[in-house]
């Protein structure tokens, strides 16, 4: 899996969830995730999610971290266990920069003191697999209760660098997990 932290800030509208988005825009072919900082305003034209859609809830947030995965020859099951672990790998970060930090990871998002600290979504290209996942930086500009990065001085860049090596090192591990098994009935 290829990995590239994008230094300029822009913003996330939902159209970056698009099929070779990360080969495209900043060279990387194949299997990868990149991550930049920005706002989030994601209309309701560029939505996946039905849920959100059905109860016209307002996704935004003036300084979010964002991740955007893409994994080809996986189905839309595989995106939502990626998207899970995704989730599983932020929390644990957050907890070893900050034990004293009680986090809840429900299905993919994270909360603190029942404030919400992610928004993800992943779906199904004609190609690919993606997945959208962003932390708050800050608390500005959201429409729910959130917690976010700065409540705990954690610098933005500094975590995405640290989460994409360890998705990295995750995703390689998982490929190779599956290439080392012989099949049942072989022996």
């Amino acid at each position: 899996m290829k990995t590239l932290f994008i230094a300029e800030t822009f913003s996330y509208s939902g159209e970056q969830l698009k099929s070779l988005y990360a080969y495209l825009q900043w060279g990387l072919l194949g299997d990868s995730v990149v991550a930049w900082c920005g706002p989030c305003e994601i209309p309701f034209q560029h939505m996946v999610d039905g849920e959100d859609l059905r109860d016209h809830s307002r996704i935004a947030g003036d300084q979010m971290l964002h991740f955007v995965v893409e994994v080809f020859h996986r189905d839309m099951h595989f995106g939502v266990a990626l998207q899970r672990l995704f989730a599983s790998l932020v929390a644990d970060l957050i907890r070893e920069l900050r034990p004293e930090l009680v986090l809840q990871r429900k299905g993919d998002d994270i909360y603190w003191e029942g404030r919400k600290l992610s928004i993800s979504i992943a779906s199904v290209s004609g190609v690919s697999t993606m997945v959208h996942f962003a932390v708050n930086v800050n608390n500005e500009g959201t429409p729910v209760a959130t917690c976010a990065l700065s409540d705990w001085k954690i610098s933005a860049k500094d975590f995405a660098l640290q989460v994409l090596e360890r998705m990295q090192r995750e995703y390689t591990d998982l490929v190779m997990a599956t290439q080392k098994v012989r099949p049942l009935g072989s022996w």
